[in-house]
């Protein structure tokens, strides 16, 4: 075990932090018995989002003296905060991402003009002119909280829709502008699902989207006329487990609606030819079978781990009686099958080997050229809304080290070519070092850490370092960059990214072993990784600070509370760590969603079990704990801010050290804070400024 020293109490100013009253609320629940001290803390408004005025009195006023106790605790690293602040700023460049072509000439791209915060829209007729779409700012301007997604234009470039929130609940409205007259109409008031929840039809003339009912839960498909007119409902679910989205296939033959759940699946699809007819189930859903579909040519493709195909395999349908006419491609264990995207000469699929990422073409002979990349560790991705008949792939490669580069791969030869890339002022990629390394897991699994450094740091120099994960629903920690990662690394840290279990960089059996009765791997897994970089000499001890989002958050809470000495200091932002609360919890937007993942502690008495043993809320002990800071979002419908509110009120009131333990609370914003840059770089600076108090021994600091 990790055997660190944690900083004096006196490092930090001598503030007495807020003293939750604990109002000791018996819960029965399976034959068991648990005591909630801080359930009071709970508060769901009847209408509307949470306003911090409008909650309950004691509520309100225990709220408002967190904020002000973390501001108190938080103002001396104001100034180096600052200092990171400026460097982040200082080294950001003006952003163009080059998006392709459409099918009539248009290519469609955003800017970020050095200075702002907010990208404008704009595209590129076939004739080289310059049309202005739209400037986010104008769209912010007047709002406390912004955030916009699932940009994308009509097939026929008549239209562009994106979906916005402007209150913080990720509840959005849709709006749609003409780009011929340059009207921007909301076709979509309020209640709408933004991610993954709208598209246009095939012929241009109808967008389909999906309604999020009042528990946040994206239960009905409409479909309304772009020019106007009354919304027609198409599908409604009932099944509270079942998540929805809606896109069209690649040809634009179809409009596919996915029906599904970590393991489940039923995809419903509406032809371009009767887009206004019903929707034709091409696999009714099944427990423990997952598939996607998508076309291409005259044939279906079906991306399915069907009969035992964990990591996927792909099939070949017929598009009229959905009978499988072929396998394309077989189930290989261990390289995951992880994107698809056919065009009419090639189909491009994104896999994993060795949990790293490769591109690989198949002809419709079937044969197959594949690109792999030479880093050590590196992210690729697909460009969405890509032509159907183009004849290259744009893809988006980036590491640690390098900002993204937009490349076209040639589909006939396979030919590489850099199309763009995102510069950054005074910024040397050849100046970063990047390394793979693997630490071993106590049941013997290898653990992927990928690690950036300076390359004057020499290999066996002892580091202050942030470690950072996730480890939860199947998904990969990238190894994508990150302009703050580089500015911390500039100040004298390392950072290292643990690809724990619980994720996917090593297929579907990564994931498996670290969910449900498995959920405890990724916590030690993420501890075994910080062990293994003091063994290597890349972190330097007593000085690793645990960075963790959301479900990443329960880990790295989680292993906190197995060897809270491990840890220089922990940075949980917006963190599930309440979770035998919140699994218990029927009403809430993701519980029945997410029971493969975690388990039912409402039905199965041994997932309450293993779930009241890891919960970081449930498990806080007697100890020495690390300086902590939470954020949390008062909006969030995800992770609910009581959630690291109680959680802090419990180390408070168990921690035998004198750390502080800090809960940031924005009474604006969501699970994701506002798509701002400037504040997105003032939250990684306060984060930098907090890991770099935790590494050092200042000075007794006075409370302003």
């Amino acid at each position: 075990m990790i055997a660190f020293t944690a900083l004096p109490a006196s490092s930090w100013p001598d503030i007495p932090p807020p003293v939750a009253p604990r109002e000791e609320r018996e819960i029965r629940q399976l034959g068991r018995k648990r005591i909630d001290a801080y359930a009071w803390m709970k508060s769901i408004p009847q209408s509307g989002s949470r306003i911090l005025d409008l909650l309950p009195s004691p509520l309100r006023e225990h709220l408002k003296a967190e904020m002000d106790y973390a501001q108190g605790i938080l103002r001396p690293l104001g100034p180096e905060a600052g200092r990171f602040h400026r460097r982040m700023v200082e080294r950001a460049s003006e952003i163009n991402e080059p998006l392709p072509a459409s099918s009539r000439g248009w290519r469609y791209d955003f800017k970020l003009p050095a200075g702002c915060s907010h990208r404008i829209f704009c595209r590129m007729g076939p004739d080289g002119e310059e049309q202005l779409l739209f400037d986010e700012a104008g769209r912010a301007s007047g709002h406390a909280y912004y955030r916009a997604t699932g940009h994308q234009h009509s097939p026929d470039d008549r239209w562009f829709a994106w979906a916005e929130d402007v209150v913080g609940a990720d509840r959005h409205r849709i709006c749609v502008l003409d780009m011929v007259s340059g009207i921007i109409r909301t076709v979509v008031e309020a209640d709408a699902f933004g991610y993954g929840g709208f598209t246009f039809s095939p012929s241009s003339r109808q967008l389909f989207w999906i309604w999020r009912d009042g528990h946040s839960r994206p239960t009905r498909l409409y479909r309304s006329p772009v020019e106007g007119g009354e919304a027609v409902l198409v599908h409604e679910e009932h099944d509270p487990a079942i998540f929805m989205q809606v896109a069209r296939t690649a040809a634009g033959g179809f409009v596919a609606m996915t029906l599904g759940g970590p393991d489940t699946s039923e995809v419903r699809l509406i032809a371009a030819d009767d887009e206004t007819g019903s929707a034709r189930i091409v696999r009714p859903r099944q427990r423990g079978t997952r598939y996607e579909i998508d076309e291409w040519g005259d044939e279906l493709l079906m991306l399915t781990d069907a009969d035992g195909a964990i990591d996927r395999k792909l099939l070949s349908l017929d598009p009229v009686s959905f009978a499988v006419q072929r396998e394309l491609v077989p189930h290989r264990a261990g390289v995951p099958i992880t994107a698809v995207l056919p065009f009419a000469e090639v189909l491009v699929r994104l896999e994993r080997a060795e949990g790293l990422q490769r591109l690989v073409l198949t002809n419709s002979d079937g044969k197959e050229r594949t690109v792999e990349f030479d880093e050590p560790a590196y992210c690729v991705e697909l460009t969405p809304a890509q032509t159907y008949a183009a004849r290259q792939v744009r893809i988006v490669h980036q590491t640690p080290a390098s900002p993204p580069r937009w490349i076209d791969v040639d589909l006939a030869s396979g030919v590489c070519s850099v199309v763009g890339r995102e510069r950054l002022k005074s910024f040397d990629p050849a100046a970063y070092r990047i390394e793979r390394l693997h630490a071993q897991a106590a049941d013997g699994e290898s653990i992927p850490i990928t690690v950036l450094s300076r390359k004057d740091a020499a290999f066996e120099t002892a580091q202050p370092l942030l470690l950072t994960g996730y480890g939860a629903y199947g998904i990969a920690s990238e190894a994508r960059f990150s302009l703050p990662a580089t500015v911390l690394v500039d100040a004298g840290f390392r950072y290292a990214i643990a690809h724990v279990r619980g994720g996917s960089e090593k297929g579907a059996r990564w994931y498996r072993g670290g969910c449900r009765m498995n959920k405890r791997n990724s916590m030690t897994d993420f501890i075994a990784c910080a062990q293994h970089l003091l063994d290597t000499g890349h972190a330097a001890p007593g000085k690793i600070v645990a960075h963790g989002v959301s479900a990443g958050g329960l880990m790295v809470c989680g292993a906190m509370n197995i060897a809270p000495q491990s840890w220089a200091g922990v940075i949980a932002q917006v963190p599930f760590v309440d979770m035998l609360n919140t699994m218990s919890d029927a009403d809430h937007p993701l519980v029945p969603l997410l029971r493969p993942d975690w388990g039912d502690p409402l039905a199965d008495p041994e997932a309450y079990d293993w779930i009241a043993s890891i919960s970081p809320y449930e498990n806080v002990k007697r100890a020495a704990y690390p300086p902590l800071l939470c954020t949390a979002g008062l909006k969030d419908d995800r992770v609910p801010y009581w959630e690291p509110a109680k959680l802090v009120a419990n180390i408070r009131h168990l921690s035998t050290g004198g750390n502080p333990a800090v809960l940031q609370l924005d009474p604006d914003s969501g699970h994701q804070q506002s798509d701002d840059l400037d504040r997105e770089f003032a939250q990684a600076a306060l984060f930098w400024a907090f890991a770099q108090h935790c590494v050092q021994r200042p000075e007794p600091v006075q409370a302003a």
